[in-house]
Protein backbone atom coordinates (compact mmCIF):
# COMPACT_ATOMS: atom_id res chain seq x y z
CA UNK A 1 0.00 0.00 0.00
CA UNK A 2 1.18 3.53 -0.76
CA UNK A 3 -1.84 5.70 0.06
CA UNK A 4 -3.94 4.92 3.13
CA UNK A 5 -7.02 6.65 4.54
CA UNK A 6 -7.86 6.61 8.25
CA UNK A 7 -11.50 7.09 9.27
CA UNK A 8 -13.39 6.97 12.55
CA UNK A 9 -16.44 4.71 12.56
CA UNK A 10 -18.37 6.29 15.43
CA UNK A 11 -19.03 9.88 16.54
CA UNK A 12 -15.37 10.87 16.59
CA UNK A 13 -12.87 10.67 19.45
CA UNK A 14 -11.86 7.15 18.40
CA UNK A 15 -8.13 7.88 18.70
CA UNK A 16 -7.33 8.87 15.12
CA UNK A 17 -4.50 11.14 16.23
CA UNK A 18 -2.55 8.34 17.87
CA UNK A 19 -2.99 5.94 14.96
CA UNK A 20 -2.00 8.57 12.39
CA UNK A 21 1.03 9.37 14.50
CA UNK A 22 2.04 5.69 14.58
CA UNK A 23 1.61 5.14 10.84
CA UNK A 24 3.42 8.36 9.98
CA UNK A 25 6.66 6.64 10.90
CA UNK A 26 6.53 4.90 7.51
CA UNK A 27 4.62 7.58 5.59
CA UNK A 28 6.10 10.54 3.74
CA UNK A 29 3.13 12.89 3.71
CA UNK A 30 0.12 13.25 6.04
CA UNK A 31 -2.96 14.95 4.58
CA UNK A 32 -5.96 16.49 6.32
CA UNK A 33 -8.89 16.58 3.88
CA UNK A 34 -11.99 17.96 5.67
CA UNK A 35 -13.38 19.65 8.78
CA UNK A 36 -12.04 22.47 10.88
CA UNK A 37 -10.75 23.11 14.37
CA UNK A 38 -13.99 21.77 15.87
CA UNK A 39 -12.23 18.43 16.21
CA UNK A 40 -9.11 17.56 18.16
CA UNK A 41 -6.60 14.75 18.05
CA UNK A 42 -4.82 13.93 21.30
CA UNK A 43 -1.42 12.25 21.05
CA UNK A 44 0.85 11.01 23.81
CA UNK A 45 4.49 10.74 22.74
CA UNK A 46 7.18 9.89 25.26
CA UNK A 47 4.78 10.69 28.08
CA UNK A 48 4.03 14.16 26.68
CA UNK A 49 0.52 15.04 25.56
CA UNK A 50 -0.14 17.02 22.38
CA UNK A 51 -3.55 18.31 21.26
CA UNK A 52 -3.83 19.04 17.54
CA UNK A 53 -6.81 20.63 15.83
CA UNK A 54 -5.73 21.73 12.33
CA UNK A 55 -2.10 20.74 11.90
CA UNK A 56 -1.85 17.14 10.59
CA UNK A 57 -0.88 14.69 13.33
CA UNK A 58 2.24 13.53 11.52
CA UNK A 59 3.94 16.88 12.14
CA UNK A 60 5.44 15.46 15.34
CA UNK A 61 7.76 13.30 13.23
CA UNK A 62 10.91 15.03 11.97
CA UNK A 63 11.42 14.94 8.19
CA UNK A 64 7.70 14.28 7.55
CA UNK A 65 5.40 16.73 5.79
CA UNK A 66 1.84 17.72 6.57
CA UNK A 67 -0.69 18.99 4.07
CA UNK A 68 -3.99 20.77 4.75
CA UNK A 69 -6.27 20.31 1.75
CA UNK A 70 -8.82 22.63 0.23
CA UNK A 71 -11.70 20.78 1.87
CA UNK A 72 -10.64 22.07 5.29
CA UNK A 73 -11.98 25.33 6.72
CA UNK A 74 -9.33 27.23 8.65
CA UNK A 75 -9.55 29.63 11.56
CA UNK A 76 -6.30 31.60 11.06
CA UNK A 77 -6.14 32.65 14.72
CA UNK A 78 -6.34 29.05 15.93
CA UNK A 79 -3.96 27.78 13.26
CA UNK A 80 -1.29 30.31 14.23
CA UNK A 81 -1.84 29.57 17.91
CA UNK A 82 -1.35 25.88 17.20
CA UNK A 83 1.80 26.46 15.14
CA UNK A 84 3.26 28.73 17.83
CA UNK A 85 2.41 26.29 20.61
CA UNK A 86 4.09 23.39 18.83
CA UNK A 87 7.12 25.51 17.95
CA UNK A 88 7.55 26.50 21.60
CA UNK A 89 7.66 22.80 22.47
CA UNK A 90 10.44 22.15 20.00
CA UNK A 91 8.41 20.94 17.01
CA UNK A 92 9.88 22.47 13.85
CA UNK A 93 7.21 23.87 11.52
CA UNK A 94 7.93 25.78 8.32
CA UNK A 95 6.65 26.01 4.73
CA UNK A 96 9.01 23.11 4.02
CA UNK A 97 7.02 20.63 6.14
CA UNK A 98 3.57 22.21 6.32
CA UNK A 99 1.68 22.86 3.08
CA UNK A 100 -1.67 24.68 3.18
CA UNK A 101 -4.11 24.86 0.30
CA UNK A 102 -4.67 28.32 -1.11
CA UNK A 103 -8.20 27.08 -1.80
CA UNK A 104 -9.02 26.39 1.87
CA UNK A 105 -11.81 28.62 3.12
CA UNK A 106 -11.34 30.97 6.04
CA UNK A 107 -13.34 30.94 9.25
CA UNK A 108 -13.76 34.60 10.09
CA UNK A 109 -15.02 36.34 13.25
CA UNK A 110 -18.50 36.79 11.84
CA UNK A 111 -18.79 33.04 11.25
CA UNK A 112 -18.07 32.38 14.91
CA UNK A 113 -20.44 35.12 16.04
CA UNK A 114 -23.26 33.73 13.91
CA UNK A 115 -22.59 30.16 15.00
CA UNK A 116 -22.80 31.08 18.68
CA UNK A 117 -25.79 33.41 18.26
CA UNK A 118 -27.81 30.77 16.40
CA UNK A 119 -27.02 28.06 18.92
CA UNK A 120 -27.89 30.29 21.87
CA UNK A 121 -31.21 31.23 20.27
CA UNK A 122 -32.32 27.58 20.11
CA UNK A 123 -32.53 27.06 23.85
CA UNK A 124 -33.33 23.44 24.62
CA UNK A 125 -33.18 22.55 20.91
CA UNK A 126 -29.43 23.12 20.59
CA UNK A 127 -27.61 20.63 18.39
CA UNK A 128 -24.37 20.85 20.35
CA UNK A 129 -22.17 22.82 17.94
CA UNK A 130 -18.77 23.89 19.23
CA UNK A 131 -19.54 27.50 18.24
CA UNK A 132 -16.29 27.77 16.30
CA UNK A 133 -17.87 28.96 13.05
CA UNK A 134 -17.34 25.79 11.05
CA UNK A 135 -20.94 25.51 9.79
CA UNK A 136 -21.31 29.16 8.72
CA UNK A 137 -17.95 29.00 6.92
CA UNK A 138 -19.08 25.97 4.92
CA UNK A 139 -22.39 27.76 4.24
CA UNK A 140 -20.54 30.66 2.65
CA UNK A 141 -18.40 28.24 0.67
CA UNK A 142 -21.52 26.56 -0.75
CA UNK A 143 -23.16 29.93 -1.38
CA UNK A 144 -20.02 31.01 -3.30
CA UNK A 145 -19.43 34.04 -1.08
CA UNK A 146 -16.64 32.63 1.09
CA UNK A 147 -13.11 33.96 1.43
CA UNK A 148 -10.18 31.64 0.87
CA UNK A 149 -6.67 31.74 2.25
CA UNK A 150 -5.40 32.70 -1.19
CA UNK A 151 -7.42 35.93 -0.90
CA UNK A 152 -4.98 37.07 1.80
CA UNK A 153 -2.41 37.70 -0.92
CA UNK A 154 -4.38 40.79 -2.00
CA UNK A 155 -5.60 42.63 1.10
CA UNK A 156 -7.35 45.39 -0.86
CA UNK A 157 -9.47 42.77 -2.61
CA UNK A 158 -9.87 40.92 0.69
CA UNK A 159 -11.18 44.10 2.33
CA UNK A 160 -13.77 44.62 -0.41
CA UNK A 161 -15.07 41.08 0.01
CA UNK A 162 -15.20 41.31 3.81
CA UNK A 163 -17.00 44.66 3.66
CA UNK A 164 -19.61 43.16 1.34
CA UNK A 165 -20.03 40.12 3.58
CA UNK A 166 -20.45 42.22 6.72
CA UNK A 167 -23.42 44.01 5.16
CA UNK A 168 -25.36 40.76 5.48
CA UNK A 169 -23.67 39.23 8.53
CA UNK A 170 -24.00 42.26 10.79
CA UNK A 171 -27.64 42.67 9.78
CA UNK A 172 -28.28 39.12 10.94
CA UNK A 173 -26.25 39.49 14.12
CA UNK A 174 -27.84 42.74 15.27
CA UNK A 175 -31.31 42.56 13.73
CA UNK A 176 -32.18 38.91 14.20
CA UNK A 177 -30.07 37.77 17.15
CA UNK A 178 -29.47 40.99 19.07
CA UNK A 179 -25.73 40.33 19.08
CA UNK A 180 -22.83 42.74 18.64
CA UNK A 181 -21.70 43.51 15.07
CA UNK A 182 -18.25 42.62 13.73
CA UNK A 183 -16.01 45.64 13.12
CA UNK A 184 -14.41 45.86 9.68
CA UNK A 185 -11.28 47.71 10.79
CA UNK A 186 -10.58 45.33 13.65
CA UNK A 187 -10.94 42.36 11.33
CA UNK A 188 -8.61 43.89 8.74
CA UNK A 189 -5.98 44.57 11.38
CA UNK A 190 -6.02 40.87 12.14
CA UNK A 191 -5.96 40.01 8.44
CA UNK A 192 -2.67 41.85 7.99
CA UNK A 193 -1.05 39.51 10.52
CA UNK A 194 -2.64 36.46 8.89
CA UNK A 195 -1.37 37.54 5.48
CA UNK A 196 2.16 38.13 6.72
CA UNK A 197 2.47 34.86 8.59
CA UNK A 198 0.36 32.39 6.60
CA UNK A 199 0.87 33.21 2.92
CA UNK A 200 4.37 31.62 2.88
CA UNK A 201 2.66 28.28 3.65
CA UNK A 202 0.12 28.57 0.82
CA UNK A 203 0.43 26.50 -2.32
CA UNK A 204 -1.56 24.50 -4.85
CA UNK A 205 -1.77 21.44 -2.63
CA UNK A 206 -3.56 19.37 -5.27
CA UNK A 207 -0.54 19.59 -7.56
CA UNK A 208 1.84 18.96 -4.67
CA UNK A 209 -0.14 15.89 -3.64
CA UNK A 210 -0.34 14.52 -7.17
CA UNK A 211 3.39 15.02 -7.62
CA UNK A 212 4.05 13.12 -4.37
CA UNK A 213 1.86 10.23 -5.56
CA UNK A 214 3.58 10.22 -8.95
CA UNK A 215 6.95 9.95 -7.18
CA UNK A 216 5.69 6.92 -5.28
CA UNK A 217 5.66 8.62 -1.89
CA UNK A 218 3.55 7.06 0.85
CA UNK A 219 0.58 9.25 1.77
CA UNK A 220 -1.61 9.02 4.85
CA UNK A 221 -5.01 10.75 4.88
CA UNK A 222 -6.69 11.74 8.15
CA UNK A 223 -10.27 12.90 8.60
CA UNK A 224 -11.40 15.14 11.42
CA UNK A 225 -14.67 13.59 12.62
CA UNK A 226 -16.30 10.18 12.86
CA UNK A 227 -18.59 8.86 10.14
CA UNK A 228 -21.71 9.22 12.31
CA UNK A 229 -21.12 12.99 12.12
CA UNK A 230 -21.04 12.96 8.32
CA UNK A 231 -23.29 15.65 6.86
CA UNK A 232 -25.06 13.20 4.56
CA UNK A 233 -24.73 9.83 6.26
CA UNK A 234 -24.61 10.66 9.95
CA UNK A 235 -27.29 11.25 12.57
CA UNK A 236 -28.59 14.42 10.90
CA UNK A 237 -29.07 17.19 12.03
CA UNK A 238 -26.70 16.38 14.91
CA UNK A 239 -23.72 16.20 12.56
CA UNK A 240 -20.78 18.25 11.36
CA UNK A 241 -20.78 20.42 8.22
CA UNK A 242 -18.56 18.27 6.00
CA UNK A 243 -18.03 14.65 4.92
CA UNK A 244 -15.42 12.55 6.76
CA UNK A 245 -16.19 9.45 4.62
CA UNK A 246 -13.42 7.98 2.47
CA UNK A 247 -14.97 9.39 -0.68
CA UNK A 248 -14.36 12.91 0.59
CA UNK A 249 -10.63 12.47 0.04
CA UNK A 250 -11.22 12.99 -3.66
CA UNK A 251 -12.87 16.38 -3.21
CA UNK A 252 -11.19 17.60 -0.02
CA UNK A 253 -7.61 16.67 -0.87
CA UNK A 254 -7.83 16.65 -4.66
CA UNK A 255 -6.88 13.12 -5.63
CA UNK A 256 -8.43 10.42 -7.80
CA UNK A 257 -10.19 7.66 -5.83
CA UNK A 258 -8.09 5.19 -7.82
CA UNK A 259 -5.03 6.43 -5.94
CA UNK A 260 -6.39 5.18 -2.59
CA UNK A 261 -4.83 1.83 -1.77
CA UNK A 262 -6.30 1.06 1.65
CA UNK A 263 -8.70 2.19 4.36
CA UNK A 264 -8.13 1.68 8.08
CA UNK A 265 -11.23 2.20 10.25
CA UNK A 266 -10.93 3.11 13.92
CA UNK A 267 -13.33 1.50 16.37
CA UNK A 268 -13.29 2.56 20.00
CA UNK A 269 -13.89 -0.53 22.15
CA UNK A 270 -17.00 1.19 23.51
CA UNK A 271 -19.05 4.15 22.26
CA UNK A 272 -18.87 7.86 23.05
CA UNK A 273 -20.59 10.96 21.78
CA UNK A 274 -20.15 14.68 22.49
CA UNK A 275 -23.07 17.09 22.31
CA UNK A 276 -26.70 16.41 21.49
CA UNK A 277 -28.23 13.75 19.28
CA UNK A 278 -29.49 10.16 19.44
CA UNK A 279 -27.19 7.62 21.10
CA UNK A 280 -28.89 4.19 21.35
CA UNK A 281 -26.33 2.47 23.61
CA UNK A 282 -25.75 5.38 26.00
CA UNK A 283 -25.27 4.42 29.64
CA UNK A 284 -26.55 6.88 32.23
CA UNK A 285 -25.59 4.63 35.14
CA UNK A 286 -22.40 4.01 37.10
CA UNK A 287 -20.89 1.98 34.26
CA UNK A 288 -21.23 4.96 31.91
CA UNK A 289 -19.63 7.21 34.52
CA UNK A 290 -16.81 4.72 35.07
CA UNK A 291 -16.08 4.51 31.33
CA UNK A 292 -15.86 8.30 31.16
CA UNK A 293 -13.43 8.56 34.05
CA UNK A 294 -11.31 5.55 33.13
CA UNK A 295 -11.12 6.58 29.50
CA UNK A 296 -10.61 10.29 30.25
CA UNK A 297 -13.54 10.99 27.98
CA UNK A 298 -13.50 14.76 27.79
CA UNK A 299 -13.39 16.69 24.54
CA UNK A 300 -9.96 17.67 23.22
CA UNK A 301 -11.39 20.84 21.71
CA UNK A 302 -14.08 21.88 24.20
CA UNK A 303 -13.36 19.91 27.36
CA UNK A 304 -16.99 18.77 27.42
CA UNK A 305 -17.66 15.41 29.07
CA UNK A 306 -18.41 12.72 26.52
CA UNK A 307 -21.51 10.57 26.76
CA UNK A 308 -20.46 6.94 27.08
CA UNK A 309 -22.09 3.62 26.24
CA UNK A 310 -21.58 0.07 25.03
CA UNK A 311 -20.13 -0.66 21.60
CA UNK A 312 -22.74 -0.22 18.86
CA UNK A 313 -21.99 -2.47 15.91
CA UNK A 314 -24.93 -1.19 13.87
CA UNK A 315 -23.05 2.10 13.78
CA UNK A 316 -19.66 0.52 13.09
CA UNK A 317 -20.96 -1.80 10.36
CA UNK A 318 -22.64 1.12 8.59
CA UNK A 319 -19.38 3.07 8.59
CA UNK A 320 -17.38 0.09 7.36
CA UNK A 321 -19.74 -0.31 4.41
CA UNK A 322 -19.67 3.42 3.59
CA UNK A 323 -15.89 3.64 3.61
CA UNK A 324 -14.74 0.43 1.95
CA UNK A 325 -12.70 -0.62 4.97
CA UNK A 326 -9.77 -3.04 4.70
CA UNK A 327 -8.84 -3.35 8.40
CA UNK A 328 -10.04 -2.28 11.84
CA UNK A 329 -7.99 -0.45 14.45
CA UNK A 330 -9.61 -1.09 17.82
CA UNK A 331 -8.68 1.55 20.39
CA UNK A 332 -8.99 1.92 24.17
CA UNK A 333 -9.33 -1.79 24.78
CA UNK A 334 -7.46 -1.20 28.04
CA UNK A 335 -10.32 0.95 29.39
CA UNK A 336 -12.60 -2.11 29.50
CA UNK A 337 -10.24 -4.10 31.72
CA UNK A 338 -11.80 -4.84 35.10
CA UNK A 339 -15.44 -4.65 34.01
CA UNK A 340 -17.29 -7.87 35.01
CA UNK A 341 -19.12 -8.14 31.68
CA UNK A 342 -19.16 -6.41 28.32
CA UNK A 343 -22.02 -5.77 25.91
CA UNK A 344 -22.15 -5.34 22.15
CA UNK A 345 -25.22 -4.02 20.35
CA UNK A 346 -25.85 -6.10 17.22
CA UNK A 347 -29.33 -4.84 16.24
CA UNK A 348 -32.04 -2.39 17.28
CA UNK A 349 -35.69 -2.78 18.11
CA UNK A 350 -37.77 -0.02 16.54
CA UNK A 351 -41.39 -0.13 17.62
CA UNK A 352 -41.00 -3.87 18.17
CA UNK A 353 -39.38 -4.58 14.79
CA UNK A 354 -35.79 -5.87 14.71
CA UNK A 355 -33.58 -3.77 12.39
CA UNK A 356 -29.86 -3.73 11.55
CA UNK A 357 -29.60 -0.23 10.04
CA UNK A 358 -29.70 3.42 11.11
CA UNK A 359 -33.06 5.11 10.46
CA UNK A 360 -32.72 8.36 8.53
CA UNK A 361 -35.06 10.27 10.88
CA UNK A 362 -33.31 10.98 14.17
CA UNK A 363 -36.64 10.70 15.99
CA UNK A 364 -36.88 7.08 14.88
CA UNK A 365 -33.30 6.46 16.02
CA UNK A 366 -34.15 7.94 19.42
CA UNK A 367 -36.86 5.29 19.78
CA UNK A 368 -34.50 2.45 18.90
CA UNK A 369 -33.58 0.08 21.70
CA UNK A 370 -30.33 -1.89 21.37
CA UNK A 371 -30.27 -5.66 21.20
CA UNK A 372 -27.19 -6.80 23.09
CA UNK A 373 -24.86 -9.73 23.21
CA UNK A 374 -23.17 -10.14 26.59
CA UNK A 375 -19.53 -11.17 26.79
CA UNK A 376 -17.34 -11.93 29.82
CA UNK A 377 -15.04 -9.18 31.01
CA UNK A 378 -11.29 -9.46 31.51
CA UNK A 379 -8.73 -8.31 34.05
CA UNK A 380 -5.21 -6.96 34.00
CA UNK A 381 -3.04 -4.09 32.84
CA UNK A 382 -2.80 -4.36 29.05
CA UNK A 383 -0.35 -1.51 28.45
CA UNK A 384 2.68 -3.81 28.13
CA UNK A 385 1.08 -6.28 25.69
CA UNK A 386 2.54 -6.21 22.18
CA UNK A 387 1.18 -9.47 20.74
CA UNK A 388 -2.45 -10.37 20.23
CA UNK A 389 -1.90 -13.82 21.67
CA UNK A 390 -0.72 -12.32 24.97
CA UNK A 391 -4.05 -10.61 25.63
CA UNK A 392 -6.47 -12.27 28.07
CA UNK A 393 -8.63 -14.87 26.34
CA UNK A 394 -11.81 -12.90 27.01
CA UNK A 395 -10.28 -9.80 25.41
CA UNK A 396 -9.32 -11.78 22.31
CA UNK A 397 -12.82 -13.22 22.03
CA UNK A 398 -14.30 -9.72 22.32
CA UNK A 399 -12.01 -8.45 19.54
CA UNK A 400 -12.80 -11.42 17.31
CA UNK A 401 -16.52 -10.77 17.67
CA UNK A 402 -16.09 -7.10 16.79
CA UNK A 403 -14.15 -8.08 13.68
CA UNK A 404 -16.76 -10.67 12.72
CA UNK A 405 -19.68 -8.26 13.11
CA UNK A 406 -17.87 -5.49 11.23
CA UNK A 407 -16.91 -7.76 8.37
CA UNK A 408 -13.27 -6.62 8.42
CA UNK A 409 -10.09 -8.10 9.93
CA UNK A 410 -8.12 -6.53 12.75
CA UNK A 411 -5.10 -4.46 11.76
CA UNK A 412 -4.17 -2.74 15.00
CA UNK A 413 -5.17 -2.78 18.66
CA UNK A 414 -4.41 0.09 21.04
CA UNK A 415 -3.82 -0.94 24.67
CA UNK A 416 -2.90 2.47 26.10
CA UNK A 417 -2.56 6.16 25.17
CA UNK A 418 1.17 6.20 24.40
CA UNK A 419 2.51 5.64 20.90
CA UNK A 420 4.30 2.50 22.05
CA UNK A 421 1.24 0.92 23.69
CA UNK A 422 0.00 -0.69 20.50
CA UNK A 423 -0.33 -4.14 18.94
CA UNK A 424 0.47 -3.87 15.21
CA UNK A 425 -1.05 -6.66 13.14
CA UNK A 426 -0.68 -5.32 9.60
CA UNK A 427 2.01 -3.35 7.77
CA UNK A 428 0.22 -0.55 5.93
CA UNK A 429 3.25 0.69 3.96
CA UNK A 430 4.99 -2.42 2.69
Amino acid sequence: MSNVVIVGTQWGDEGKGKVVDILTEKADLVVRFQGGNNAGHTLVVGGEKYALHLVPSGILHPAKRGLIGGGVVIDPVELLKEIDGLTQRGVKISPDNLLISERSHLILPYHQALDQARENSKGADKIGTTGKGIGPAYEDKSARIGLRLGDLRDLAHFRDKVKEALGEKNHLLTGLYGAAPVNLEELMAQAETWAQRLTPYLTDTRRQLQAAVNRGERVLFEGAQGIMLDLDHGTYPFVTSSNPVTGSVTAGAGLSPRAIDGVLALVKAYSTRVGSGPFPTELSDQTGHDLRERGLEYGTTTGRPRRCGWLDMVVVKTSVELCGVDHLAVTKLDVLAGLPELKIATHYLLDGARIDYLPADYRDLERCRPVYETWPGFEGNLSGVRRLGDLPLAARRYLNRVSELAGAPLGLVSVGPDRAETIILHDYFK
